[in-house]
């Protein structure tokens, strides 16, 4: 037998599967055996063994068979070496390849793997497809690997590039794997892998920089296109594209021409290519209008050139749009024209004068300052329309300013002319250098009005202080008054009416209420009348003062009230509360001129957690929420922090005092509440007052009926222990007389500390406390607190000459304190010890 050893050790199966055919060794073994066999007869043929003439004529045919076998099997020997040396060619070129290189047979084996292939996946163990395929990890590219199998298996070519990883795991590059089924050999298939990673690798850079090229062209500030000789788009920009209301894509696929987007139509015979309506010939450039697909007008300059002729015909066009540069020239001309009539129409007198003094240029309001008509300034002398007392000095700044460095600090003249006018003079120079000979600019503040003004905060300010003095004034003569008055009263309980002194005695009682009323009057002066706080619901309010609204906002403005449900009460002064809702409503009808709605609403608010809101902090609690909304102009963020202060007004000069808003903030303020705002420029604003809900356990409001309807109890005379604090002698002496002909034991103290004193010695219960509340040292507040420590429940009745609020800050939220303000007679004070002693309501 004849075998053929494998040619090297990586052809695996290929060197059993691959030897010469099977009869080429048949044939040389079969020749072997005649060769032997007509030997052996050739032998017995010379040698005479065989003796007859037929075995001698077969002896001679099997020697001549033998000749022919030994031919056969040098030819047989000979094939065979020439094919094993093909074999070994092959597998030499094959190792020899950089690429790796693979035979897969048809059931998915090896026959053939070159060394750059085991490299490339040394450890390789059953199927080599599989193993190929566990180095691509890109879903993509493993799809496009399971194409190339399939395409293998049904016996035809593909190709594809992949990313394949080493046996670590790593990135081993782009390849380029090709199939080629192999012929003669069904299943079969040659596999050769090359390695693109380098041209790979510069392909993505040169797509990198075409993207990058595309992109600055596609969104450069500037429009780009080119059209053939039909005026086709064959390129545009997405810049262009956009400022013509469309696509890139659109334009080119549409077969859109050049002439569809031109506002004026070119004129007959123009060329397509030709935005400006020429033959076409050449470098172009001008002016043209383009038109979008929706209408828009679009000034544009176009440069072009011509490439290439007839079907080969193309232009290079670049467009710019001018609508900036119209902006500008627009914008420009609307400043210029601006300036002029901030110039002439400016509220303060503005002058140019030359550096002689004269006026070159005057405008409207210098005229009315200087009561002249503007035109006949020019060429004036400035100086001719200063007051004598001032020239001088205005002429040294002017000589200065023309010679050197200017003085900023403004300079206060008086004016020539029928009328005493005063204004403030600010220099500052149009042109040139120090030294040069730029103009001057001069601006003339009329201050007339801002003299005035000064002198009447002068007059404010003593008037401020007579009030001062009043509200001290009055606090004595209300002493004196209690006195007068109670003591008249004790008088009258000794006299019948139809008793001489009777009638004198009334005198007194009578002028001395005058003398009441006028001090009532100093208190209003210098507000500080009295507050009278009520428990109210906002609901009710609302409703009544729903008609004075409607008045006050107009008919072009809608008044939407919505009222919350079980609204808690409140403890405020109504008419304060109906002034903080107008000036809120006023406020909201002036930011609403073409017309609007105003929403008020009302809701319970539990508060979890304090709330900052710039430099408020409003505690947690129970609010009663009022809002007021408009829909308005709204205000500007960078005035909300300002819109409280005194006299800070957004409207024009003349339409508001400035006073509106901070009347609401201390109205709030000092009802214990607090007022946010929120808003921006055109969404209207949104006020929010958060009123502390009312804690008392009267759980009904206080109404008109309650005021004017009080309950029929006349009786004033009483029982209980009355401890009265008073350093007025008088007026301490008459109330001790008056609560003692009630009925009431009365313990009196001159001063708070007395009053300790008296409270740790008395040996009774002290039902009711009355003090005064300006004392020396211990004032009243102070005595209740220090009271309140050792008698918490203590009934206690603040009386005073000042206004309830004046000590109300001084002390904590205590419901149990009540006021009677002074002077009062025997009648109001019997009558408040029985409604605060029995806590019922007694008729006046």
């Amino acid at each position: 037998m004849v075998a053929v050893a494998p040619v090297a050790g990586r052809w695996a199966n290929w060197a059993g599967e691959h030897k010469p055919p099977r009869w080429i060794g048949l044939l040389a073994n079969l020749a072997l055996i005649l060769a032997v066999a007509g030997s052996v007869t050739g032998f017995l043929y010379f040698a005479e063994i065989l003796s007859s003439a037929e075995v001698k004529a077969a002896a001679i045919t099997v020697s001549w068979l033998a000749a022919l076998a030994g031919i056969v099997a040098f030819a047989a020997h000979w094939l065979h070496g020439a094919l094993a040396s093909r074999v070994d060619v092959l597998s030499q070129a094959l190792e020899a390849s950089p690429d790796p290189q693979l035979i897969v047979t048809g059931e998915g084996r090896i026959a053939y793997a070159n060394t750059a292939f085991l490299d490339l996946f040394p450890e390789i163990a059953g199927a080599p497809l599989d193993r190929i395929a566990a180095a691509i990890t890109d879903p993509e590219s493993r799809a496009d690997f399971d194409r190339l199998r399939g395409r293998a298996a049904a016996g035809s070519r593909a190709i594809a590039s992949l990313p394949l990883r080493d046996a670590r795991g790593a990135a081993a590059g782009w390849f380029t794997v090709a199939v080629n089924p192999i012929a003669g050999r069904p299943g079969y298939s040659f596999w050769n892998i090359q390695d693109i990673t380098a041209r790979h690798e510069m392909e993505a850079v040169i797509r990198d920089e075409r993207n990058k090229l595309v992109d600055f062209l596609d969104d450069a500030p500037t429009g780009f296109y080119s059209v053939d000789a039909a005026g086709r788009f064959l390129f545009v920009n997405r810049t262009l594209a956009r400022w013509l209301g469309t696509t890139p894509d659109e334009i080119v696929a549409s077969s859109a021409r050049l002439h569809e987007f031109l506002a004026v139509p070119p004129a007959e015979g123009a060329a397509p290519q030709d935005p400006f309506g020429g033959d076409g010939d050449g470098a172009q450039r001008g002016e043209v209008v383009l038109k979008s697909r929706d209408g828009r007008i679009l000034h544009a300059w176009i440069g072009q050139s011509v490439v290439g002729g007839g079907a080969d015909l193309r232009t290079r066009s670049v467009v710019r749009d001018l609508t900036p540069e119209r902006q500008m020239e627009m914008a420009l001309r609307l400043s210029r024209e601006r300036f002029q009539r901030f110039f002439a129409d400016a509220p303060v007198g503005i002058a140019l004068i030359d550096r002689y003094g004269r006026l070159e240029e005057a405008n409207l309001a210098l005229g009315e300052l200087f009561e002249t008509a503007s035109e006949k300034l020019i060429g004036q002398p400035l100086i001719d329309f200063i007051s004598d007392a001032h020239q001088r000095d205005l002429a040294v700044q002017l000589a200065a300013a023309a010679d050197g460095p200017l003085h900023t600090e403004p300079l206060e003249v008086r004016l020539k002319g029928p009328r005493d006018k005063t204004a403030v003079v600010f220099l500052s120079r149009l042109a040139g250098g120090e030294g040069g000979d730029g103009e001057l600019m001069l601006h003339f503040i009329d201050a007339t009005e801002q003299k005035h003004l000064e002198v009447q905060f002068a007059q404010s300010q003593k008037m401020q202080a007579v009030g001062q003095l009043a509200g001290g004034v009055a606090h004595d003569f209300n002493n004196l008054l209690t006195a007068m008055i109670g003591f008249c009263d004790l008088l009258l309980m000794r006299f019948r009416p139809g008793d001489p002194s009777f009638a004198d005695i009334m005198q007194i009682k009578q002028n001395a209420n005058r003398a009441a009323n006028l001090v009532r009057q100093l208190l209003a002066f210098s507000r500080q009348q009295t507050l009278q706080p009520r428990v109210l619901d906002i609901t009710e309010v609302l409703q009544e003062l729903s008609h004075l609204l409607r008045r006050l906002i107009g008919e072009n403005i809608e008044l939407k009230l919505v009222h919350g449900r079980d609204l808690d009460l409140v403890k405020v002064d109504q008419g304060q509360l109906e002034q903080v809702i107008i000036n809120l409503a006023v406020n909201a009808r002036d930011a609403m001129t073409g017309g609007g709605t105003l929403r008020i609403r009302t809701a319970n608010v539990i508060q979890n957690a304090a709330v900052r809101r710039g430099h408020e902090v409003m505690p947690a609690g129970n609010y009663v929420l009022l809002e007021v909304a408009d829909t308005g102009i709204g205000i500007p963020r960078e005035n909300l922090a300002r819109i409280f202060e005194p006299f800070f007004s957004t409207k024009e000069v003349g339409s508001g005092t400035g006073l509106g808003l901070s009347t609401v903030y201390g109205i709030v303020r000092q009802t214990g509440g607090f007022v946010f705002v929120d808003s921006s420029t055109g969404e209207g604003a949104v006020f929010q007052i958060f009123l502390p809900r009312h804690q008392s356990a009267e759980a009904e409001p206080v109404t008109h009926a309650d005021l004017n309807e009080p309950l029929a109890i006349k009786d004033l005379t009483g029982v209980g222990t009355i401890l009265l604090v008073e350093d007025e002698d008088p007026v301490r002496i008459f109330g001790a007389r008056a609560l003692r002909n009630k009925g009431y034991k009365v313990l009196e103290a001159k001063s708070g500390e007395a009053a300790l004193e008296v409270l740790q010695s008395a040996g009774e219960k002290i039902d009711l406390l009355i003090t005064d509340v300006v004392m020396p040292r211990m004032d009243g507040p102070a005595l209740i607190r220090e009271v309140r420590e050792v008698i918490p429940d203590m009934k206690v009745i603040f009386i005073s000459g000042y206004t309830e609020d004046a000590f109300r800050q001084r002390l904590d939220s205590d419901r149990e304190i009540h006021f009677l303000p002074k002077p009062f007679n025997l009648k109001q004070l019997a009558t408040k010890v029985k409604e605060v002693i029995s806590g019922e309501t007694v008729a006046a």
